[in-house]
């Protein structure tokens, strides 16, 4: 059992809509677990896809049908992907709970997280004089683990942000967005990919907290 201390370093709210239905990712003690893309409109009117993973002991998973209105509240949770001898990081929602055709989050794209700068923030400015910063953050949870989730900053919070340490413990709110980019294999073929990250609209310092990342 997830303990409440961990649970609350990590939360995620979403609303949106079924956009590819349920497929069989993994099992764990017999307990399967699907994966389904969900998409979540921005204020934008863009949308963003995201990824979720459910267990077939939380819900039915045939009853998640494409087209259907979904609300799932969990974490966002990461893994590394081995092929070959590449590595890559793969984000999550992971729902704890979920629901579907009933009314909307008031916020549809919400997350908060507790975690540890565990990678040299990187600030920079774009050619149109933009002020980003990416930040790397790791988020215990049960069971000696941690997730590893990477977040971008805009504006007075990339300022804010450039100029953590590396362990230094910080609380954030933002929401997950989705975006597409142009990989370059090694056979110099080109594939197109998706990255997923926290853009932060709210980020703090905690001053003592002795409880550092575990080991994923």
């Amino acid at each position: 059992m997830e303990n409440s201390k961990t649970a609350e370093n990590n939360h995620v709210n979403l609303s949106g809509i079924i956009s590819e239905e349920c497929s069989f990712s993994h099992e764990v003690y017999g307990e399967g677990f699907y994966i389904f893309n969900m998409d979540v409109r921005r204020l934008s009117d863009n949308d963003d896809i995201l990824p979720v993973t459910v267990s077939e002991r939380l819900i039915d998973v045939t009853s998640l049908k494409k087209g259907m209105k979904v609300n799932v509240s969990g974490q966002l949770r990461s893994y590394n992907h081995y092929s070959g001898n590449k590595n890559r990081l793969i984000l999550t929602a992971f729902a704890r709970e979920i629901s579907i055709e009933e009314e909307p989050f008031q916020n549809p794209n919400e997350i908060f997280l507790n975690g540890f700068v565990c990678k040299q923030p990187v600030y920079r400015t774009t050619p149109f004089g933009r002020e980003i910063t990416d930040l790397l953050v790791a988020v215990n949870r049960s069971y000696g683990k941690s997730d590893y989730i990477p977040c971008i900053a805009w504006g007075r919070n990339a300022k804010f942000s450039g100029g953590l340490e590396v362990g230094s413990n910080i609380e954030l709110w933002g929401r997950i967005q989705s975006r597409t980019y142009q990989k370059r294999l090694d056979n110099d073929t080109v594939e197109e990919r998706t990255a997923y990250e926290v853009s932060i609209s709210k980020i703090g310092l905690i001053a003592d907290n002795s409880a550092k990342p575990s080991e994923s």
